[in-house]
């Protein structure tokens, strides 16, 4: 079996690369520019563009399973090309597809499930890793700036949605399911911070932004006005799946799923001067 992932160089696709390594599984990880990748020894770093489906052939050669991202663009934009590298992947053999979806259900999903392959949805809430955008603030003032401090958040190790889709990609029963993939805690932005702080063994200060200052700072990041207003939007009011513990990792993977404590202590190194 050969399995391909896209999106392998960020945050749950090179976990996903990692994971399927040490199981001894043959992974092709997509990437813009394999040479800059820095992916495991034993994983395959293969060129192609998701929005360039013709650059995708050599890829997807002799693939069986195949990991796929919704999301097209550095600014957040969907991904839309679906219906196209289904039909390649089809057609080269791909049997199994997990899919990362970006909130909410769209073109990439429908594609998939036109697609005649055995296909998985990983549909997580936050991830733990959103919080390596306070990485510069920290670092710099001791300071963590968010909107909604009272926003809770069942939010999930992307060690975790990896597992899931290394799962479903690699053994029977998960056909046609939409898995919501939560960590084990619900947490609002102060118990985040606060998390940090015992793994950093310093005092970390909360400053609470407003709507329009946090617009400010998606936008200066890079973010289209679509996906700031989706992305504000569930925080400000987040749906119940967003803040419902769910027993899916232990349930796919056999393992409790991983504390924000464990993500804290693991990630503390990149927080600290």
């Amino acid at each position: 079996m050969t399995i391909l992932v896209t999106g392998a160089t960020g945050n749950v696709g090179r976990n996903m690369v990692e994971q399927l390594v040490r199981a001894g599984q043959h992974v092709r990880a997509l990437t813009r520019d394999p040479a800059a990748a820095r992916l495991p020894e034993g994983a395959e770093a293969v060129a192609g563009d998701l929005n360039d489906p013709p650059s995708l052939a050599r890829a997807l050669d002799g693939v069986t399973g195949l990991h796929l991202i919704t999301i097209g663009g550095a600014g957040g934009e969907t991904l839309g090309t679906a219906p196209e590298i289904m039909e390649l992947a089809a057609r080269a053999g791909v049997r199994k597809c997990t899919v990362l979806w970006s909130g909410t259900e769209g073109p990439v999903e429908e594609a998939v499930e036109k697609s005649g392959l055995e296909w998985t949805m990983l549909q997580p809430v936050e991830f733990m890793s959103n919080m390596r955008g306070w990485i510069e603030s920290v670092r710099d003032e001791g300071v963590v700036r968010e909107p909604y401090g009272a926003e809770r958040s069942a939010l999930v190790h992307e060690a975790d949605i990896a597992a899931v889709a290394v799962a479903a990609l690699t053994g029977d029963g998960h056909a046609g399911r939409r898995y919501v993939v939560t960590g084990p805690e619900v947490l609002t932005v102060p118990g985040k911070v606060r998390a940090l702080s015992e793994a950093l063994g310093r005092e970390l200060q909360f400053i609470e932004l407003d709507e329009a200052q946090a617009r400010e700072n998606m936008r200066a990041a890079g973010a289209t006005d679509e996906v700031i207003d989706f992305v504000l939007g569930w925080h400000a009011d987040p749906p119940p799946m967003a803040y419902t513990v769910l027993p899916t990792v232990e349930e796919v993977t056999g393992r409790p799923a991983r504390t924000i404590a464990q993500w804290a202590e693991e990630n503390a190194e990149l927080f600290r001067s």
